[in-house]
């Protein structure tokens, strides 16, 4: 067997606008078919038409969701979604709703962290303060692929890690759902400007450089080379890079993660340049535009987002809701922790409807992705005997939508059983991951 081409062989065949000290890799450009990441055909092969990658993403939110309010029914066009999924009623037929899925280990401690370390794992999770969980699903699929982009994976968050001991389990396990191994928790990414700079600057940079600027007269000798179609679609994707590159410089000039309270009346220190947005939905936002810009630039085709930890103390003062932290207030089903799960669910709808607007080909990005969104328990009552589960997208063609798919009652019903589906989806099958055997049949 033809070993495979090292990772530095692979990013060479890559297509790169570069400058000094950055290099920012294409996005799809129809008019040379080609993917900069694609390997060409084996000598002798046909010449057979690339298709754009398909990509994984993993949304997490802690604490659950409002008890009554997380259902839906019907399927395709006719498909109801309860209030809290409201926001996604446009990707109704792209939607599957998955209802019965639950991870046995999360069972065991009955508190967040124990039922968060292990939520894209599956496995045990040692106790006594000790670090040790499982390899996590995105993780599985960026180690066997991820050489085939500038950033194996990119794992973000919008909530800092809290290293503390909780009824005998590690926070780190309520801070974290993407292992790069049982002992390693994936280094999670709060600063949108390092985010950003991982993806479009070189290790080696030290120049404060608008990656645009960096990369102007590249971009203009390589416009030159594609169709009017491409041409347009390289302007509008320069225009997006350098709007999140105005929205981090203003984050960076506005204040901390929000709920920071500072000991001072004043700083007494110049104000960082990579700082994250005050405000939360500021936050939110523009690691949701980060994970799509990442995907539409085939930067990394491997992305976690942790909205918040579990047992989460982000407050939300825009949406009038600042009298008490995420965790207090899940554990009530009032209307304003509606309010908030909106807000969450919020962050997927945009994310899709970007992801929807980019053409590849004859499908969307959002046609070539999949999506998880989860939450270790179902409600903030602590209820992990069945998740949360909403998946997103077609998974470059492999993924039928507008479906609900009940598990409830079966025994077999283990999340690793997606997780084998959704390793399939991105050309990675297995025969076990974590305490499964078997794909969902049905993804």
């Amino acid at each position: 067997m033809k070993p495979l081409p090292s990772r530095r062989d692979w990013l060479a065949r890559r297509t790169f606008l570069r400058g000094l000290g950055v290099s920012m890799a294409l996005p799809w450009m129809e008019s040379r078919n080609v993917w900069a990441g694609d390997v060409p055909p084996a000598a002798g092969a046909g010449a057979a038409e690339a298709t754009a990658p398909t990509r994984l993403a993993v949304l997490f939110s802690g604490n659950g969701f409002h008890a009554k309010e997380w259902w839906a029914k019907g399927e395709g066009e006719a498909m109801e979604l309860g209030a809290v999924l409201a926001p996604l009623h446009d990707f109704r037929t792209r939607l599957n709703f998955i209802k019965g899925l639950y991870n046995a280990e999360a069972l065991k401690g009955n508190i967040h962290s124990s039922q968060t370390g292990n939520i894209l794992s599956g496995a045990p999770l040692a106790s006594g303060g000790e670090i040790r969980s499982g390899t996590s699903v995105d993780q599985f699929v960026a180690q066997r692929h991820g050489r085939s982009t500038k950033v194996p994976s990119l794992v973000l968050g919008c909530e800092k890690s809290n290293a503390s001991v909780h009824k005998n389990y590690s926070m780190l396990y309520s801070s974290h759902i993407s292992w790069t191994s049982p002992t390693s928790p994936t280094p999670l990414e709060i600063y949108p400007a390092l985010a950003f700079d991982r993806l479009f600057k070189d290790e080696s940079t030290r120049e404060d450089v608008s990656v645009l600027d960096a990369v102007r007269e590249d971009a203009e000798d390589f416009r030159r080379t594609v169709s009017r179609g491409d041409q347009r679609k390289l302007d509008e994707y320069l225009d997006s890079v350098r709007d999140v590159e105005r929205r981090i410089e203003s984050a960076g000039k506005r204040g901390e993660l929000q709920g920071w309270k500072p000991v001072l009346a004043g700083p007494d220190m110049p104000r960082p340049a990579d700082g994250v947005p005050q405000d939360i939905a500021d936050h939110m936002r523009l690691m949701s535009d980060i994970l799509v810009l990442a995907f539409m630039t085939d930067s990394t085709r491997v992305c976690t987002l942790k909205l918040n930890n579990d047992h989460s103390s982000l407050r939300f003062p825009n949406l009038g809701v600042d009298y008490m932290i995420h965790h207090l207030l899940s554990h009530s089903d009032t209307p304003d922790w509606l309010k908030v799960n909106q807000f969450f669910i919020g962050q997927l709808a945009h994310i899709c409807r970007r992801l929807d607007s980019v053409q590849e080909g004859e499908r969307t990005a959002l046609d070539n992705t999949a999506i998880l969104y989860c939450s270790s328990m179902m409600s903030g009552h602590h209820d992990a005997s069945q998740l949360p589960v909403v998946l997103v997208g077609g998974g470059g063609g492999k993924i039928a939508g507008g479906r609900v798919l009940d598990y409830s009652g079966q025994e077999q019903r283990q999340m690793c059983r997606l997780y084998m589906s959704l390793l399939d989806v991105c050309g990675t099958p297995v025969d076990a991951f974590g305490d499964a055997t078997a794909k969902l049949a049905e993804i």
